[in-house]
């Protein structure tokens, strides 16, 4: 039964099931987090104008885009074992963890309460967030397909469990700092009797962070 459970969890990390075709897609989370922190990381590195930091984003939505078909369809999967599912919701996870990050500093490029430096800035944050999660799907990855049976079944469970929540908690800070990010603008757009501007660009601003 457990070596089932480990068969299970190596096939979810590596593919991802076309249940029309009752095919496997092979892709590796591992390096499409990667190549989103790659793309992210140039925004910091080389953006010292708008349209770079427009340029360079695009490269990162064009790499995360590559990505959501795959995340879309790990989705779909289910009918898993209870520690197989655990790998799969860390990797959804960090596709969540991209999707936020595409979705909202996309908007706030567009957003006129910042500027290129803080833009600058805000993508830094997303880039150290983005590798910490994207380091702990590469310590998944190792840990679920390695061969090396040094570990066995209950502390190769022990990691899984501890990757899942500590992406689990780098995702809820995500969240909060781009909730925080958002309040920022709201509240610049407040004093210049602007919000609704704000409002129509990301939706209802929670309050609690502001």
């Amino acid at each position: 039964m457990k070596n089932s459970i480990i068969t299970t969890v190596m096939v979810i990390v590596l593919a991802v099931t076309s249940f029309s075709k009752a095919q496997f897609v092979v892709t590796d989370p591992a390096n499409l987090a990667s190549g989103i922190l790659n793309s992210a990381n140039e925004i910091v590195q080389t953006s010292n104008t708008v349209s770079n930091v427009v340029k360079n984003f695009n490269e990162v939505k064009k790499v995360y885009e590559q990505g959501k078909e795959y995340y879309d369809k790990l989705k779909a999967v289910n009918n898993l074992v209870k520690d197989a599912r655990k790998v799969q919701q860390t990797v959804l996870l960090v596709g969540d963890v991209s999707e936020m990050y595409v979705n909202n500093f996309g908007k706030m490029l567009n957003d006129p309460n910042f500027n290129t430096q803080e833009l600058t800035a805000i993508a830094n944050g997303y880039s150290t967030l983005l590798n910490e999660s994207t380091e702990l799907l590469k310590e998944l990855k190792q840990i679920v397909t390695s061969t090396n049976l040094s570990l066995n079944d209950k502390e190769r469970m022990d990691v899984i469990d501890r990757v899942y929540k500590e992406v689990k908690d780098y995702h809820n800070l995500v969240r909060y700092y781009t909730n925080k990010n958002i309040s920022v603008s709201y509240l610049r757009a407040k004093k210049q009797n602007n919000t609704q501007r704000i409002l129509n660009l990301y939706g209802t601003v929670n309050q609690k962070y502001w």
